[in-house]
């Protein structure tokens, strides 16, 4: 690790976070005698973040442990133009209802992750806040932004930039309104540094060169010394991207994901990442995950459930913590069924197993459940099943369906 004198790099660089910097020295020197306002910018594409954002806000989190002042940038401007970073086709444009819609249901997740101002507020000084890019992008005239910002970039740059060249190596479209983000983007920082002394911009590594296009407009138009960190790219041990399951986005929203889902996901974790994703994702000292990622075998579960609680408590709740791990031992260790599983009322008192395994979001077909039935993977209340054409008679009781070890879901009479 290199040697940092600021609290902000030394707890970055410590835990994993860091990937790239624009100017280490003057980042460090600067963080190491006054508050920093530094920004993540989030597009409001849905109700929810997922965990594949998680990492960027957990750099925001720590920006504000180690006492400087995070700026979450909500994208109600960039929004309808979309990032053509990492996608391959176009994104579906959200109207003006549906995007403010969804910053409202975010800011939810950053009041529960970071100690956000009111809004509206600037709260104290290392209070994060949350703003909108539509407020100045909205309001932009085109030709004067043309004329201002415009004569800065060449596309000949814009070409090289990965988000580009991806999609045009594909010959996969990109349209004009897209091929404007990082103009925009890049525009964000210079208004951020005008309006809150934002000095810092952070992202994933796919952001660089969108971060160095902001440091550099801001430098030619005011003059302005800013600073850039990205992270690296987030994958699990298996090469999978973060934040995606076999069923789909790992969202931080209970009202997209359930609380035991989102547990399971945790606790599902490769051992291979159990001692990186306690530093990225959780608050425990170091020295206590250096115990945990040390133990071995059938241990090394406990260290599992550790990161589940932590993670879960913090995106959460306590109390969904403590449900979802009880739930969970219900489930594995006593046979019996959680209240957090999910579940399904079946109003004949009768259903075929494998619609019961789709329609509980166990496999994702039903040829997927055939293969796990065939495989012996399939169970009815811990009972292996090996006809495909069994059904499930619910009674009194709720049944539990299970597919494979790890997934479970509970069958009840309406």
């Amino acid at each position: 690790m290199t040697e940092y004198s600021s609290d902000l790099l030394r707890l970055l660089d410590a835990r994993g976070y860091v990937h790239q910097i624009t100017d280490a020295a003057g980042l460090d020197a600067l963080a190491g005698t006054q508050i920093v306002p530094g920004y993540i910018g989030f597009d409001a594409t849905a109700p929810s973040l997922h965990v594949g954002n998680l990492v960027s806000i957990m750099l925001l989190r720590r920006l504000q442990q180690s006492g400087h002042k995070p700026i979450v940038v909500m994208g109600g401007g960039t929004t309808k133009v979309g990032d053509p970073s990492g996608k391959d086709e176009v994104r579906k444009l959200l109207d003006e209802d549906g995007i403010a819609s969804n910053i409202a249901a975010i800011r939810r997740i950053f009041d529960r992750l970071l100690t956000l101002a009111p809004e509206g507020e600037e709260g104290g000084p290392t209070d994060a806040i949350m703003v909108n890019n539509a407020d100045w992008l909205d309001t932009l005239e085109y030709i004067p932004f043309l004329r201002e910002v415009g004569r800065h970039f060449t596309i000949n740059r814009m070409l090289t930039f990965d988000s580009v060249k991806l999609r045009l190596d594909r010959e996969q479209p990109l349209t004009f309104l897209e091929f404007n983000y990082m103009i925009l983007q890049a525009y964000d920082f210079l208004e951020l540094s005008r309006r809150h002394t934002c000095r810092l911009q952070m992202g994933g590594s796919d952001q660089w060169g969108n971060i160095v296009n902001g440091i550099e407009l801001a430098r030619r138009i005011d003059g302005a010394e800013l600073y850039g960190v990205t992270t690296p790219l987030i994958t699990k041990a298996d090469g999978t991207k973060m934040g995606k399951s076999v069923t789909g986005a790992i969202w931080l929203h209970e009202d997209q994901l359930g609380h035991y889902d989102y547990w399971q996901f945790w606790r599902n974790t490769d051992d291979r990442d159990v001692g990186r994703f306690l530093r990225l994702f959780t608050d425990i000292p170091l020295d206590e995950i250096a115990r945990l990622e040390a133990l071995e075998g059938a241990e090394l579960n406990e260290a599992k459930k550790v990161l589940a609680n932590a993670a879960t408590a913090m995106a959460r709740g306590e109390q969904a913590a403590r449900d979802a791990s009880e739930t969970a031992q219900k489930t594995f260790e006593q046979g019996a069924v959680g209240e957090d599983l999910p579940s399904l009322s079946v109003e004949a008192g009768e259903i075929a197993l494998l619609d019961a395994m789709v329609d509980l979001g166990l496999v994702a077909s039903k040829g997927e459940a055939r293969r796990l039935v065939r495989g012996g993977g399939a169970r009815i209340d811990g009972e292996k099943v090996e006809d495909e054409g069994a059904s499930v008679t619910i009674g009194d009781e709720p049944v539990r369906i299970s597919a494979g070890k790890k997934k479970h879901g509970v069958l009840v009479r309406a």
